[in-house]
């Protein structure tokens, strides 16, 4: 055991040191300063392994160059007089966006007196509680009626609803085999939880819970059983308990297994593990970390919007960032990307809805349609760090910046005429580092999510 928990250790200290090293300096263009020696952004020598973390676009343009050699490369220009007549121009014009005229925030201040339980219930209000309670009671009617009477069985409350949830999310923060682990003596115990209700008693709620008592007349989706509790949610991340900055991101956040749990397993119990049969996505306020939109889809979803259908493919990210961003129109905001769903046909789209983009892009993962090929290709000369190019068509930049590979960003959100933090490349640089300090902010707030855990229960 005390091996595995150094393990576990090693894992998470190596974690640390690779999130905070994206804290980069912003001065990416000359010299980093002082500072940056340590940094293995800005490393030149080959003892850095961020090409294998946060350089993970620049990999991707190493592998799509050999594809556009091969195979005469994405769609779009193939020259540059090829993109000067698609429109595409070295001469850089400043682009303004309009001002964003809200404030961000909670949209309501707790009392002094508030509970982590009360916070909770902005999000699940009492009416989806009360929801549960009744579903769960018609089903286990329905369930005695067909299959005789359970005689351990009582209606559940609004308060073991509650509780029953506390369990269910203590174990997404402690992480453990089962969540009967908690009643155990053995290491994944939880004393302090498991006096609030009995083992017989949770076992018999997980029995007979539901959201959904009844087959409805969507019930080929595989949703439908959590359907109503997840429109709640979506209504409550909404702008009825938050405001968001203008500035968010997408992205399919870190949902796999803990690294301490992992480490505890064999790896026997490690291939008997199902494989996740959804996909997560969400918006998120860049200022704050709030997520502000979710978005479920599932791996065996039939028709053409299926995830099994378009996984890998432009097209499910594109339609993935229409859903999440289908209440942004006519706002301002500015919205940040992965290479997956940088696409100049979705900017283009959203460009239209007052919705701008900035976003990494990659020759292997994103869709270059109507890109010019000529700034998809890397340059014989060799390039020296912060050295960077630049064409335009209309509002839309497409950058490509060298440091030890070469980074591609495309935005019709900034303007590549300014200079310092605040230009374009650098704001794109810098957005690298969000997505993988996200996943290292997740474990500093385990603790805050296992004492709402514990208040439910």
């Amino acid at each position: 055991m005390a091996e595995c928990g150094r393990k576990a250790l090693s894992v998470l200290e190596a974690a640390r040191s690779r999130y905070e090293s994206l804290q980069i300096s912003d001065d990416v263009f000359g010299e980093s300063g002082d500072d940056s020696s340590d940094n293995p952004f800005y490393s030149t020598s080959g003892d850095s392994n961020s090409d294998n973390c946060c350089m993970e676009a620049c990999d991707d343009q190493r592998e799509g160059e050999t594809v556009i050699c091969q195979s005469g490369g994405p769609p779009g220009s193939v020259s540059k007089t090829q993109a000067e007549e698609d429109g595409w121009s070295d001469t850089l014009q400043d682009i303004s966006v309009a001002l964003y005229n809200e404030t961000y925030g909670p949209t309501q201040r707790m009392p002094a007196a508030a509970t982590c339980m009360d916070f909770f219930q902005l999000f699940v209000p009492d009416n989806a509680i009360q929801n549960m309670v009744t579903q769960t009671n018609m089903y286990a009617k329905k369930y005695q009626d067909r299959f005789g009477s359970d005689e351990g069985w009582r209606n559940v409350t609004a308060a073991e609803i509650k509780a029953f949830l506390g369990f269910v999310t203590s174990t997404s923060v402690h992480r453990c085999e089962s969540v009967l682990s908690i009643w155990s003596s053995g290491f994944f115990s939880n004393r302090s939880i498991a006096l609030k209700m009995s083992q017989a008693r949770f076992e018999k709620i997980l029995k007979y819970f539901h959201i959904v008592a009844f087959r409805s007349s969507h019930g080929s989706h595989g949703l439908y059983k959590i359907q109503p509790f997840l429109d709640s949610l979506q209504q409550s991340f909404g702008c009825s308990t938050f405001h968001p900055s203008q500035t968010q991101v997408l992205h399919e956040p870190l949902i796999d297994e803990d690294p301490v749990f992992i480490t505890t397993c064999t790896e026997r119990e490690l291939r008997k593990r199902k494989k996740r049969k959804f996909s997560l996505w969400v918006r998120q306020c860049t200022s704050t970390g709030f997520i502000c939109q979710i978005y479920v889809h599932l791996k065996e979803g039939q028709g053409p919007d299926g995830l099994a259908t378009l996984k890998n493919k432009p097209q499910l990210h594109s339609m993935v960032a229409k859903q999440l961003c289908q209440n942004l129109s006519g706002r301002n905001s500015i919205i940040f990307t992965g290479p997956s769903i940088t696409s100049l046909n979705l900017y283009q789209e959203f460009e239209k809805q007052e919705i701008y983009c900035c976003g990494l892009l990659s020759t292997r993962k994103s869709d270059c349609t109507g890109l010019p090929q000529c700034m998809l290709v890397n340059p014989e000369s060799p390039q020296q760090r912060g050295q960077s190019r630049c064409m335009m068509r209309g509002n839309t930049s497409l950058i490509s910046w060298y440091n030890k590979g070469h980074f591609r960003f495309l935005t019709n959100a900034y303007s590549p005429t300014k200079e310092g933090e605040d230009s374009c490349s650098a704001t794109s640089v810098i957005l690298t580092s969000f997505y993988f300090l996200y996943f290292f902010i997740q474990k500093m707030h385990s603790g805050i999510c296992l004492n709402c855990a514990q208040s439910w229960a």
